[in-house]
């Protein structure tokens, strides 16, 4: 190879680098975030709903498990996509 091709491939590790950094940063808030407010919504509907036998909060039910079913399938190709780039990033290093 050139001196120009490993240059640029040098700079997109360094930027790639970069990116897997603020996916690390962004990572426990795109996670828990909904797992929390989809928890939280079956909890509420739990007291308030069937506990209470009102059947007005049918929809906080609804809403929460498919906030956690879209966050269970979006989260795994996500952290394994993340682990991919974890591994080549440390490869890349050595």
């Amino acid at each position: 190879m050139n001196k120009e091709k490993m240059d640029y491939m040098k700079t997109e590790i360094k930027n790639y680098d970069k990116i897997v950094r603020a996916e690390l940063l962004f990572t426990p808030l795109l996670i828990a975030l909904p797992l929390i407010i989809g928890v939280f919504l079956i909890y509420d509907w739990y007291i308030r709903g069937f506990s209470a036998n009102n059947s007005a909060f049918t929809g906080q039910l609804m809403l929460g498990v498919i906030i956690l079913i879209g966050n269970i399938i979006f989260d795994i190709p996500f952290i394994k996509s993340l682990v991919k780039s974890i591994i080549l990033i440390s490869k890349s290093k050595k």
